[in-house]
């Protein structure tokens, strides 16, 4: 690896160290909660929809099923056990066998209960533990109404419930359907809440999304008008107040339409009156044969010369090739030429652009842009190295030299217009102090910008990223 790769490389880690900072530094400075909420307008406009009926149903829910247990659950488990009581009562007051014959009949009858009296059986000591609401609900009524050993068995058969208890001479089993202690209007209660729920939550995306979109399409239009790009075929559409943002915003493009052609007209016979005294200047010095006027005739010629490229630089910079029409375009063709033209020019140029970097531009304009660029390390270093790659939306455009490059403090300044540091560092084209207000004024035209930095190879670094 070479020093200047060396530097390259650090250059790139420190950046992507001052980006990861200035992330972090976002995060902190955000509420917590705002971390976890929506950033997308419809995401937003939903949770405000949703998180109302959510809760009012979790409210809904929980009511319902605080009264649904305590009394429904309640009383079905409470008229079982007063059943098995009345049962126990009627056997303990007649034990004989044809007593017992009877009231067991008379329970299958009357109860939907199918009771047994096994003789001799006892229960185990210890009391099997109660799993689950229905089973504890039931226990707490046998304790209320029977007041003896118990067991609770809910795997006996599919849908009934064994109920053991423990009498004097034997263990009196209770077979009990499960309709009888358990309602489904608990699974009924929560299929219809999620059913409405989710039929509130498609119609709320449904009308969200259509109430989106044309604020995405006025977004879409207006990032294309900030591009330099062609929105003539929007149109207004959605709700009263984006229906006045989309009105808002085809006034402001038919105004900067409007001052485009009116500077565009005027420039027009600014550049006719001021070239043509200056063709008649240049006609009457080469008409003039003198050879004691010779050394003054050719520096009032290199006068005229300049006052020409000066006028073209003001007039590049006033038009601001806003009547160029945005085309899909080649970017690493328009590099291979803008270098080959510098190389041209006596400025080495080191050019390292992947193939397939397509899209829309204004190319004569980017091409001056990144001209200027390379113009400047010509005149200030004599070398350049060209990078350009896709940065996820953004392809970015490095220029680096070796030259002197420009203090900090100055970098800012420096893109003003006929701004100059000194004569020794002119930093445009045509010594007007336009080259670097031109390519800013061209990267902004399409969306994007120029910053400088110091190079790795020891000069300047100029940055221009262009959204895809």
């Amino acid at each position: 690896m070479t020093a200047a790769d060396g530097g390259q490389a650090g250059a790139d880690g420190s950046a992507a160290g001052r980006a990861a900072a200035r992330r972090a530094e976002r995060r902190r400075r955000t509420p917590f909660l705002k971390r976890f909420l929506p950033r997308t307008l419809f995401g937003r406009s939903l949770l405000i929809i949703v998180t109302p009926v959510i809760l009012a149903q979790a409210v809904a829910t929980w009511i319902f099923y605080d009264r649904h247990w305590d009394t429904v659950t309640n009383r079905l488990a409470y008229a079982v056990a007063g059943d098995i009581a009345t049962v126990i009562a009627m056997l303990e007051r007649d034990p004989s066998q044809d007593g017992r014959d009877f009231t067991l009949a008379t329970a299958a009858r009357t109860t939907d209960l199918i009771v047994t009296l096994e003789p001799g059986q006892i229960l185990p000591d210890v009391r099997p533990q109660l799993s689950g609401l229905l089973e504890r609900t039931l226990g707490k009524a046998l304790d209320d109404r029977v007041g003896r050993p118990f067991a609770i068995n809910t795997r006996v058969a599919h849908e009934w419930y064994e109920i053991r208890v423990q009498m004097a001479d034997g263990v009196l089993s209770v077979m009990s359907p499960e309709r009888r202690l358990f309602t489904p209007t608990s699974y009924i209660f929560i299929l219809w809440m999620v059913g409405s729920a989710i039929v509130l939550f498609a119609v709320a995306i449904l009308f969200m999304r259509n109430q989106i979109r044309p604020i995405k399409r006025l977004a879409v239009a207006a990032d294309a008008l900030g591009k330099g790009r062609d929105v003539s075929n929007f149109k207004m559409e959605g709700a009263t107040e984006v229906r006045q943002a989309a009105s808002a915003f085809l006034l402001m493009r038919e105004r900067i339409q409007r001052q485009f052609t009116q500077r565009t007209e005027m420039l027009a016979g600014v550049s006719h009156d001021l070239r043509t005294p200056l063709t008649r200047m240049k006609l009457a010095l080469d008409m003039i044969e003198h050879p004691d006027l010779d050394p003054e005739v050719e520096e009032l010629k290199a006068d005229v010369a300049e006052m020409e490229e000066m006028i073209e630089g003001y007039l590049a910079f006033a038009r601001g090739e806003g009547t160029e029409a945005v085309q899909p375009t080649d970017l690493t063709r328009l590099l291979n030429e803008v270098a080959a033209g510098a190389r041209r020019d006596g400025t080495e140029v080191t050019l390292t652009a992947p193939d397939g970097l397509t899209l829309p531009l204004r190319p004569n304009a980017v091409r001056r842009c990144i001209a200027n660029l390379l113009v400047n390390a010509g005149r200030h270093a004599g070398t350049a190295w060209v990078k350009a790659e896709r940065q996820g939306g953004v392809i970015e455009i490095t220029v680096d030299d070796d030259g002197p490059g420009i203090p900090t403090y100055l970098r800012d300044d420096v893109f003003k217009p006929f701004f100059r540091i000194d004569s020794s560092r002119n930093l445009d084209t045509g010594g007007s102090g336009l080259g670097l207000t031109i390519a800013r004024d061209v990267a902004r035209s399409h969306g994007g910008d120029i910053t400088l930095d110091d190079s790795p190879y020891g000069g300047l670094r100029a940055v221009i990223r262009l959204p895809v």
